[in-house]
């Protein structure tokens, strides 16, 4: 069966095993005019931490809340509560106004669109040797061109190319480019904002393979932001699960994959090709999973639904948990009349409920 945790699970990790340590981050974006009192929640309350070391995905659609995360970490956009913990010290109190050259130099970011990302008027040094100069990695005309060409060299581009305009590059090459303009600080954290979402699918698994290479041989810890599950089921440590501004979903991502708990998981996971797939998902199908997880009127959970009650977080296997009434470890008659007395668990609930999708396989129950 499945067991409750708290809201805000305390992390086993030591504050070296942990690169960020993000808690309660929350942002609202003001809606209307200059006295206008109303606003959007983007991001709501989220919590996690990045390993040292590691690679973590956070997934979901679209407007989801993503690269709103990944820029209040950057310290791009100002989050309206929480904590972000780096080095052991949360920024948001000791760099209040803006961040740090030193948290530059920390933390990069990879941004979304190669193609707009590098200024078409400079060559590719140029981008290199600003992050160098500044942040004083090289100093003289031959440090900069011999470390520019060892980045170049790093993520996959000759020495030569230090002279290309970005035009003259393909996609994938202007991305590696941006990576290496990011490694130029020597920085411990990478925030990769899809980086592979604007390129051929030939040419994302050498991003995806480079990522995984500067976590093994560097120890950089990285947040990959995608909608692709495929490729954080490919290169990532852990999987988070976002929707509508909150964490639904987390754990290692394979055993995510496999075993998704989250009906929006489980939705997500129906769009991503797979040959070796029993299950069919056809368009009505799909739409049906969409209209359980959008409209809380066809969840078979009767109590009070997410949009009152916030659902706390439930372990479901090892490394795994989610947020959602459904896997309460115990769902009484009492709360559910959908149950009787003699019938009372999540499992009864997934089986007998009429439209649901089936329940998942989960390494608690075996």
């Amino acid at each position: 069966m499945t067991t409750s945790t708290a809201q805000r699970p305390a992390s086993t990790d030591a504050p070296d095993d942990v690169s960020v340590r993000v808690r309660g981050l929350t942002k609202d974006f003001p809606l209307g005019g200059l006295f206008s009192r109303r606003s959007m929640r983007a991001v709501d309350n989220v919590d996690f931490d990045i390993p040292r070391g590691t690679i973590v995905a956070l997934v979901g659609e679209s407007g989801s809340g993503k690269s709103t995360v990944a820029r209040a970490i950057a310290r791009l956009e100002r989050p309206t509560s929480g904590s972000i913990t780096v080095g052991g010290q949360d920024v948001l109190k000791t760099e209040k106004s803006a961040a740090s050259r030193r948290y530059r130099g920390t933390v990069q970011m990879v941004f979304q669109d190669p193609f707009g990302s590098l200024n078409p008027a400079h060559r590719v040094e140029h981008f290199l040797e600003r992050p160098l100069r500044i942040h004083g990695k090289a100093r003289t005309r031959a440090e900069v061109r011999s470390r520019s060409a060892e980045l170049m060299r790093t993520v996959g581009l000759t020495e030569d190319m230090l002279d290309s305009y970005p035009h003259e590059l393909s996609g994938g090459q202007r991305q590696r480019v941006s990576i290496a303009r990011a490694l130029a600080v020597d920085p411990e954290i990478i925030l990769a904002d899809e980086p592979t979402s604007m390129l051929d699918v030939s040419v994302r698994i050498g991003i995806l393979n480079l990522m995984a290479r500067l976590r093994d041989e560097r120890g950089i810890s990285m947040l990959f932001i995608t909608h692709d599950l495929a490729s954080a089921r490919y290169v990532a440590d852990t999987t988070l699960v976002m929707f509508a501004g909150a964490l639904v979903e987390g754990g290692e991502s394979l055993e995510l994959m496999k075993n998704p708990s989250h009906p929006y998981t489980r939705l997500l996971l129906s769009a991503v090709p797979d040959p070796a797939r029993t299950l069919s998902y056809d368009p009505v199908e799909r739409a049906r999973l969409r209209q359980a997880v959008l409209a809380p009127t066809t969840c078979p959970w009767q109590g009070a639904d997410c949009s009152t009650t916030s659902p706390v977080r439930h372990t479901v296997g090892p490394d795994h948990w989610v947020r959602c009434h459904l896997y309460a470890p115990k769902v009484s008659a009492a709360t559910n009349p959908l149950l009787t007395d003699s019938d009372s668990d999540l499992d009864s609930v997934l089986d007998t409920a009429p439209g649901t999708a089936p329940a998942p396989t989960r390494k608690a129950d075996r």
